[in-house]
């Protein structure tokens, strides 16, 4: 961790600061004592969907797990919280053996290089991870197994399925070693598992003139036998659990969704091994040459990764009554976390900590389109550095934009705009103004102050309600909602500093008003740092440097007494400079699309936007009204198709017979609720 302690030994007789208020975060070296839960406290586990290997991380994927819970977790330890955060690389699976194909190296040597890819990234964004791990090691491969040993009776059986079998190298072959002619389109390129031209789902059979990926040669039907997860069997299990955690735990109402979706349903059996050499292997008879399925032993990674960080890795993962376990993704993810692998920790039969609170986002868009590497389009994590901008504007505004509810734009003008319009001008604003004013006028030295004035009660009372906002919102892991309320707390000290007049002339003719104002001031300077350490720690690291003191808990009130007088502030330092505007349309330039058919995207995506205008206009509003070509069409998508058709001729009778009011916004929203639930359930499908 990136704890905040003095900058040395001789500032410590100058530190004037209520007891009680402060806090110490341990730095988190590689010979730092493991954390380990704590009888009566509140304990808090924090995982976040490990990104995969086999490319380079974009904001999207950045936002859209690892920063989020970074954020979560720098809340909860400078709230006094004992937490843990714990991450790494998931690294197994087809698409690894696949990379290292084409990369023409060994998959241990390809995850080597996009190991260390993902963590200088994520290092260099500042997240502080307990633990970043991976899962190739003894521990995974270990828990993995033992988790499938202690299910394997009661979950799983075996079952013979026709599958493409490689005579030249004597394989059978998983979906994406298979290439070959889509059934659907006719597209020429398409792979075994999905065609990339028409987006059809396919199984490798399927393809019409299959090729091995290895070798191009034909490959032959061979029966062959895997192990499925009889997800069904523990339906009822985890349908009492889903419904007493998504409760206790808040989840969101997306997330209930899709897992309610899936139950509705009813849980069908899946595949758990596959012919595969590069993955945790399958300790049974007969299945020597196979290994499990990377979503089965994924979502393993994180007691595994913890066990790498402490060999009491079960004092937080089978400690159910003292441990809290939250859990961070993209929606994409989330069956797998509330449905897959939940069904295989109470297949154990043993007490596992379980989920508590997931919190999911939707989809980070670049400049109205999608993020693509072999396209050149958009920020990787090996660019942010080069931009040359500070690593606090780049949080602030994925966080400020964080996709919570629906899919949020990263557009170059915007992000130029928040920098200098909103941390540069309200909270860069707030702070250098009081610290160059303490400099000027009182040496840098807290002055003797009263806080009873009408003016100061009026400014605690305002930012005790916001504190308290502030507070519920990170207790229910609204990320987004927390950095705003800290932004407008700060917007109401630059009020505070503007209908107080503070300048040289409050100074030298009232001085005792002028002290009140400063030190107020700069007590809720000293507010904002904790406020914003979760969103920018090195933000809130120069404003405690500035103001000599260590970092301040966040507490539920604030009184603007924490700062004693007498106490001696540092140097001022400027939190942010400006950005000039023609910056946005040079690294729009730069990142827009460097490689063949870069230039076609805009056309493309203008396009597709008459298109989703003229399907809005024909629905009366947004979302699907079916089911894409190529998705699946199950009971549940049926169900909701003829729902949707339904909902929508009610709104057109309601519409042609001119009535509206009340009537017209309940079919209405009727409608968009069944689109939405439609558009959840197609990416179950999609993902399953």
């Amino acid at each position: 961790m990136s704890g905040l302690v003095q900058s040395s030994s001789k500032t410590l007789p100058t530190l004037k600061v209520k007891e009680n208020v402060t806090i110490t975060l341990t730095h988190n070296d590689p010979g730092a004592t493991p954390v380990l839960p704590k009888p009566n406290e509140r304990n808090i586990l924090i995982t976040s969907a490990l990104p995969y290997v086999n490319n380079v991380p974009h904001l999207g994927n950045i936002i859209g797990c690892v920063l989020s819970a970074d954020v979560y977790a720098r809340y909860c330890r400078a709230r006094g919280y004992n937490t843990i955060y714990i991450c790494g690389t998931d690294e197994f699976g087809t698409a690894t053996e696949t990379k290292a194909l084409e990369e023409g190296t060994s998959c241990q040597e390809l995850c080597d290089k996009y190991h260390a890819l993902h963590k200088q990234t994520y290092e260099w964004f500042g997240c502080d991870f307990n633990h970043f791990g991976r899962t190739p090691t003894e521990w995974h491969k270990k828990i993995v197994q033992g988790i499938y040993k202690d299910i394997e009776k009661e979950l799983t059986f075996e079952k013979t399925m026709t599958q493409l079998y490689c005579e030249h190298h004597k394989a059978f072959l998983a979906d994406r070693f298979v290439e070959g002619q889509c059934p659907k389109c006719g597209y020429a390129d398409a792979r075994g598992d999905q065609c990339d031209a028409c987006g059809a789902l396919l199984e490798p059979t399927e393809l019409i003139n299959p090729t091995c990926k290895l070798d191009k040669t034909t490959p032959v039907l061979k029966e062959t036998n895997h192990i499925f997860l009889d997800l069904g069997k523990g339906q009822a299990k985890l349908e009492q659990w889903v419904d007493k955690s998504s409760v206790k735990g808040k989840w969101s109402s997306n997330t209930i969704n899709i897992t309610k979706a899936w139950l509705k349903e009813g849980l069908r059996e899946r595949c758990i091994t596959r012919d595969l050499k590069w993955g945790v292997p399958v300790p049974k008879d007969g299945f020597t040459e196979k290994v499990f399925y990377v979503w089965f032993d994924a979502c393993i990674g994180y007691p595994s990764i913890t066990a790498n960080y402490t060999s009491e890795w079960e004092k937080w993962w089978k400690n159910p009554k003292d441990v809290e376990l939250y859990q961070f993704m993209g929606k994409d993810n989330v069956p797998f976390h509330t449905v897959v692998f939940p069904s295989c920790l109470l297949g154990t039969g043993e007490e596992w900590t379980m989920l508590h609170h997931i919190s999911t986002t939707e989809y980070l868009q670049y400049e109205s389109g999608k993020f693509s590497k072999s396209r050149g389009v958009g920020v990787f994590g090996n660019h942010v550095q080069e931009v040359g901008v500070p690593v606090a504007v780049w949080r602030y505004y994925l966080l400020s934009n964080r996709p919570e509810t629906s899919d949020s734009q990263f557009t170059w003008a915007s992000f130029v705009t928040c920098n200098n319009n909103e941390l540069l001008a309200n909270l860069g604003n707030f702070v250098n103004r009081i610290v160059k004013f303490l400099h000027a006028n009182y040496d840098g030295v807290i002055p003797t102050y009263d806080v009873s004035g009408a003016a100061e009660t009026a400014l605690v009372s305002d930012v005790n309600a916001l504190l308290a906002q502030y507070v519920e919102a990170l207790e229910g892991v609204k990320l987004r909602t927390g950095l705003k309320l800290a932004m407008d707390i700060s917007a109401r000290g630059n009020l505070y500093m503007q209908d107080n007049k503070i300048d040289n002339k409050l100074f030298a003719n009232h001085r005792e008003r002028c002290d009140a104002v400063v030190a107020t001031a700069a007590n809720l300077v000293y507010l904002l740092g904790s406020l914003i350490y979760p969103y920018m720690p090195t933000t809130a690291e120069s404003i405690f440097r500035q103001l000599n003191l260590p970092m301040r808990r966040i507490t539920d009130t604030w009184a603007a007494t924490d700062i004693l007088p007498g106490h001696t502030i540092g140097a001022a330092e400027y939190l942010f400079t400006i950005i000039k505007a023609d910056k946005a349309d040079a690294w729009r330039a730069r990142y827009g699309g460097t490689q063949d058919g870069a230039a076609a995207a805009p056309a493309e995506s203008k396009t597709s936007k008459r298109k989703a205008a003229k399907a809005k206009a024909a629905a009366g509003g947004g979302g699907l009204t079916e089911a894409p070509e190529g998705v699946e069409k199950t009971p549940v998508i049926v169900d909701f198709e003829t729902r949707i058709k339904s909902a929508g001729d009610e709104v057109r009778r309601i519409k042609a017979e001119k009535k509206g009011g009340e009537e017209l916004k309940s079919a209405l929203d009727a409608l968009l609720t069944l689109k939405k639930a439609l558009e959840a359930e197609v990416q179950i499908v999609k993902s399953a």
